[in-house]
């Protein structure tokens, strides 16, 4: 009876003994697919790259939807940014002077009309008394010639007197138109000479709105007539001159896009349409000039700028993106989307084929279709990549 006891006894501890470690293993059963779920989620993550608002800015990323483009069908055309001569200036001294004060300095930009310069000399205020004693002697003259006139029609003066009279009044008033037009050139107010008030100095103007591109003179100077002291120049009629050689010129016409960049901006592309072929050649080299306004103007746009073109001849366009914004792992290329979140941006891979290159362009083709308007990275794809797989290579480890 004893050992019954004992076995039964026995056989309810094994028994207690083998539910809990059932129990147990069950449990650390349950841990390890945890985990695996963790490790699921951790990879669905990692398909993604997260960036903070501050690495997204420190980065420089660019961000944009796709882009339909020309990848072929072009003709090279380099030049330079000029503005049309009606948008250019220079200011000239018209007398003798000095320069008693500068009033800008190269970059700023000036109204039409605005003072840019002072000129002081006794031959500024020569000109001034002399339109003040030819005015008073004018009027004495013109009384003259009044009263020789009434003697004249009344039959009691003098016909050489009359004529002595006409002649010395038609002279003087000559006179004062001359001085007057001298004083209009200098910006000095006839009205105000005749009332007394001369000018010691004079303000020397800009003849057009724009910027000042030289200052060609310094404070106490004398310049001599006609010397050039400033160059106007508004940039806001900067356009593209270009170079097109002779056997291109059948292919460009009026109306078409030109794309072209400039070296203080190595990663924007410009865009502009030409409105204006040359019916000339130029010799060396033999080339026409087109002429083509910019319609993204973009940065600090100044003539004489070299610039490097095409012109669109073909209107055929595919899908593109810029070339930066390309990876290729293994045998695939990707791109990534770009989507905004509340505190960064994330950008997922999407797998293309590249189907040509043009520039720092290239055309594709996706291999799953993407949802109109998505936006993508256009720019640090091997970043992009090498974050992705650091973080599989972490979740890895």
């Amino acid at each position: 009876m004893m050992k019954k006891l004992i076995y039964k006894s026995l056989f309810l501890i094994l028994s207690v003994f083998t539910i809990v470690g059932c129990g147990t293993n069950k449990s650390d059963n349950d841990g390890h697919g945890h985990e695996h779920n963790e490790d699921a989620e951790q990879e669905t993550h990692n398909d993604k790259v997260t960036l903070s608002n501050s690495q997204f800015e420190a980065l420089q990323m660019k961000v944009d939807t796709l882009h339909n483009r020309n990848m072929s069908g072009y003709v090279e055309a380099n030049g330079t940014l000029e503005v049309p001569p009606q948008n250019e200036a220079s200011v000239t001294a018209v007398i003798g002077a000095n320069v008693t004060d500068i009033e800008v300095i190269e970059g700023d930009e000036v109204k039409k009309g605005q003072i840019i310069a002072y000129l002081a000399h006794p031959n500024i205020i020569n000109i001034q008394t002399d339109y003040l004693n030819a005015f008073s002697d004018g009027e004495f003259l013109k009384k003259d010639y009044e009263r020789q006139k009434k003697l004249y029609d009344a039959g009691v003066g003098s016909g050489m007197n009359y004529q002595k009279a006409e002649a010395a009044y038609l002279a003087s008033k000559a006179r004062i138109n001359g001085l007057e037009a001298q004083l209009k050139i200098l910006n000095i107010n006839a009205a105000a000479v005749r009332n007394g008030n001369i000018q010691q100095k004079v303000g020397l103007r800009s003849p057009i709105e724009g910027f000042i591109q030289k200052v060609e003179v310094k404070t106490g100077q004398y310049v001599a007539p006609q010397t050039e002291l400033f160059e106007v120049v508004n940039t806001h009629h900067v356009h593209a001159d270009l170079m097109v050689f002779e056997k291109d010129v059948q292919k460009v016409k009026k109306g078409q896009k030109v794309r072209f960049q400039v070296q203080s901006l190595p990663d924007e592309e410009l865009s502009a349409e030409i409105y204006s072929v040359g019916k000339t050649f130029e010799e060396s080299p033999k080339a026409v000039h087109i002429h083509a306004e910019i319609e993204n103007k973009k940065g600090h746009l100044i003539p004489g700028m070299y610039i490097q073109g095409r012109v669109e001849i073909d209107n055929t366009r595919v899908i593109a993106i810029p070339t930066s914004g390309i990876v290729k792992d293994g045998d695939t290329f990707y791109a990534f989307t770009a989507e905004k979140e509340e505190n960064g941006w994330s950008f997922a891979p999407v797998k293309l084929i590249k189907t040509g290159e043009d520039l720092k362009w290239s055309a594709v083709n996706f291999i799953d279709s993407i949802p109109p308007g998505s936006r993508f990275a256009f720019n640090n794809a091997y970043y992009l990549l090498a974050e992705m797989k650091k973080g599989e290579a972490e979740h890895s480890h």
